[in-house]
């Protein structure tokens, strides 16, 4: 009976929706400082078309003394880098963030170890599309195993299909433009 217990409360422990709601009662100082998205699962339209030709990101994540999260992001968009800096407020979770008025209904994290990776869910509406994404953050400019694994294991109980998923191009052009604040 013990057994059996212990069982059920280790799949209940390893479960992705229990680590989201274990991850509301950190401190989201620890999401802080600059990471690369090495890898995105997208409901985007086109996304399963335009996937090959996306490349690594650069993401700077910074908490305003309003309790706001402040992300500055580097991204290749129509064959030249493009700077982005958005503010996000905190919703009634810990870990929920959002700006409707900017297309950002909800910024969460699923997933972390906040030394190398976080999981990042995004749901967004652009242009009338609504659509989610899976992001992969790493601390360095390659995932470890261990990250990818995660990163797959969220998109895909999320209904996210193979071809809605891809690794980012090594590319790190863009991922630099931030100030070359990443870590090597």
């Amino acid at each position: 009976m013990l057994a059996a217990l212990l069982a059920a409360l280790l799949a209940v422990v390893s479960a992705p929706s229990t680590r989201a709601v274990w991850l509301g009662r950190l401190d989201p100082q620890q999401l802080m400082g600059s990471w690369y998205v090495l890898a995105v699962a997208s409901g985007e339209k086109d996304f399963a078309l335009e996937k090959a030709t996306k490349s690594v990101e650069g993401v700077e994540v910074t908490l305003t003394s309003q309790n706001t999260l402040k992300m500055r992001a580097s991204r290749h968009r129509l064959e030249r880098c493009h700077l982005q800096a958005v503010e996000l407020r905190r919703q009634n979770s810990g870990w929920v963030f959002g700006n409707p008025s900017l297309g950002v209904l909800e910024y969460r994290v699923l997933g972390t170890n906040f030394r190398d990776y976080a999981i990042v869910f995004t749901q967004l509406e652009a242009q009338e599309e609504a659509f989610s994404t899976v992001e992969l953050y790493s601390r360095s400019a390659l995932a470890s195993q261990e990250a990818l694994g995660r990163f797959a294991k969220w998109s895909q109980s999320l209904g996210f299909l193979s071809q809605q998923q891809a690794e980012l191009q090594r590319d790190c052009e863009c991922s630099q433009m931030l100030g070359g604040r990443l870590p090597a």
